[in-house]
């Protein structure tokens, strides 16, 4: 498990979009975590502050991608000026690589009080069986 997190950490390191958009001071990545069981995996992401028209969640080619766009608040729109701003606004792109194939016919998203729970079944081909052993 440590080497899949630091896979995934350098994958966030070299990915060009957080490479770039890092060195302009705008780079933001929700925070996931990644849980397979036994026939499916599990991925939530912590993105508060997100209507559920501003995510977008898909697969493509064995990679969960996840992105997204925080607009920034009404204040701001109608030219009030902010004391501080700490939140980051814009858009996010995720991609994470799936360890194995799923079912993409079954692939659930659900978005509640600011986590995007997706739920990923394994494919039948992915999933462990157990194999008859036969005497002759």
């Amino acid at each position: 498990m440590p080497l899949s997190r630091l896979r995934d950490q350098l994958d966030q390191v070299f990915d060009p979009d957080f490479a770039i958009s890092d060195l302009f001071g705008g780079a933001w990545l929700p925070a996931v975590d990644v849980l397979e069981g036994k026939d499916k995996l599990t991925v939530n992401a912590e993105v508060p502050g997100f209507r559920r028209e501003d995510l977008d969640v898909s697969v493509h080619e064995n990679n969960l991608i996840i992105s997204g766009e925080r607009k920034s608040d009404e204040e701001r729109k109608d030219g009030g000026e902010f004391h501080r701003s700490e939140r980051f606004y814009g858009r996010f792109h995720r991609s994470i690589s799936l360890p194995f194939s799923v079912d993409t016919s079954k692939i659930e998203a659900r978005y509640r009080d600011g986590v995007l729970m997706i739920t990923l079944p394994k494919s039948e081909q992915a999933k462990a069986r157990q194999i008859e052993v036969k005497v002759e």
